[in-house]
């Protein structure tokens, strides 16, 4: 008898309208890709942050986005979006103190990146233009998690 092993490595991408619904869509894909391959133990995070950074896509940005799922082998997974709006929001930017502060209590947004921040092992972004001259620019945020990192660690404490 023959066993089949799944790849360690594996690629899925996804278009997104522009649609409030994207981020579900997201979340159903990444829960389905996660679920296929094994990677249980990151699929709430992932699914989260996901859902913060297409939600962003969708409020921030005219156009369709892009979802990208990569898995780097040894656990670790890559997610990126990629949306037309050409500027990189903090953490992605580097601010200089290179940690965002929590949204005061009575906030009812600005959340996502600061979960990015405490959830991700790792992530970042590049711009890709204006726009302008650039069929198809804008800016591809990502972020990282798996293969031992810290996600899915409790980090509440206010530094």
């Amino acid at each position: 008898m023959v066993t089949v092993a799944l790849p360690d490595t594996w690629v899925y991408a996804l278009r997104l309208p522009h649609d409030p619904r994207a981020a579900r869509v997201a979340r159903m894909t990444v829960r389905a890709a996660l679920n296929s391959h094994g990677m249980a133990e990151v699929l709430d995070t992932v699914e989260l942050l996901t859902s913060e950074l297409v939600t962003n896509a969708y409020r921030h940005a005219k156009g369709p986005a892009s979802l990208r799922l990569t898995a780097l082998g040894e656990g670790r997974l890559r997610v990126g979006v990629w949306d037309a709006h050409p500027y990189i929001p903090a953490p992605f930017a580097e601010p200089p103190d290179g940690r965002l502060p929590l949204s005061p209590v009575g906030d009812i947004g600005g959340r996502g990146l600061f979960l990015v921040q405490e959830f991700a092992d790792s992530w970042g972004g590049w711009s890709l233009g204006d726009g302008l001259l650039d069929r198809g620019a804008g800016k591809l945020l990502w972020f990282e998690v798996g293969g031992g990192g810290r996600c899915g660690e409790k980090r509440w404490a206010v530094e």
